[in-house]
């Protein structure tokens, strides 16, 4: 059959895009569609077409043939196809929740932040969790926690604001603003010298995974979102991005909370 024939007149646009290098997300935006319709629609022009890949989907529009595939073999690809559609409706669930739970707060940080740590550690199987502001003479605070350890809330209630080293988790998403994901805690060598942060991420929190994603606001550092597993259970890049999310919507609710305060002080 003909392409015309295979595909929709929307499956041609999506695929002609994919195939052009137009990722999920731009697809989305130019269609005004979710992510996950458009996997749902690439998943479809995929079995139509019998291809497995941004490759063969493209010679086939151009009029090629793709070398046949056994039944085990497509089958495998629709696997993969709708696992990675599970996995991005949950993220957008996941995104409508955080986004819900802000607006019903109203503001009031500490009825949301508590909310978002709480949704991050389940869907992130994560321990317990922190959000870091970021300060002037690049400080570090340790707002809201939730999870944490006692002893270990008790070390940051006594810091206030503090500095961290360069060789730190923190110091080091500080520096390269980007996420910074650590084994094991334990395993680097910073945790052989008197680093007091590593020693009391690692002693009192009992911390052996961490994770931190740099808060961004435009393109200055407003805070940190911070993930502690206390076995080495290296955080996965689905958890990561998870993770990452969940960062930006707390830059969301500090930027809202900032604005009613504003507000509200420019009423008094």
């Amino acid at each position: 059959m003909s392409e015309q024939v295979e595909l929709s007149p929307r499956e041609l646009e999506i695929a002609h895009a994919y195939a052009s290098g137009a990722t999920y997300q731009t697809i989305a935006d130019t269609l005004c569609i979710a992510p996950s319709t458009v996997r749902t629609h690439l998943a479809t022009i995929y079995r139509k077409l019998e291809v497995s890949s941004k490759q063969e989907l493209a010679t086939h529009l151009s009029g090629g043939s793709s070398q046949p595939r056994d039944q085990s073999e497509m089958t495998a690809v629709m696997s993969e196809l709708a696992l990675s559609l599970e996995e991005a409706i949950s993220r957008e669930k996941a995104l409508s929740e955080v986004l819900r739970i802000i607006s019903a707060a109203k503001g009031d940080l500490d009825a949301v932040m508590p909310l978002i740590l709480a949704y991050a550690l389940e869907l992130c199987d994560a321990e317990y969790g922190i959000l870091f502001e970021y300060g002037q003479n690049r400080k570090f605070h340790a707002t809201f926690t939730l999870g944490i350890p006692s002893n270990f809330k008790t070390w940051f209630d006594d810091q206030g604001w503090f500095t961290v080293s360069p060789q730190t988790g923190l110091g080091r998403m500080d520096a390269q603003r980007e996420v910074i994901n650590i084994f094991d805690v334990k395993s680097e060598s910073i945790y052989k010298t008197d680093d007091p942060l590593r020693y009391a991420t690692a002693e009192l929190g009992g911390a052996r995974s961490f994770v931190a994603i740099p808060m961004m606001a435009a393109d200055e550092l407003v805070g940190a979102f911070a993930l502690y597993r206390q076995t080495v259970r290296p955080f996965s890049d689905d958890a990561t991005r998870l993770a990452q999310m969940f960062a930006a919507q707390s830059v969301i609710a500090l930027e809202n909370a900032r604005m009613i305060r504003a507000m509200h002080e420019a009423r008094a």
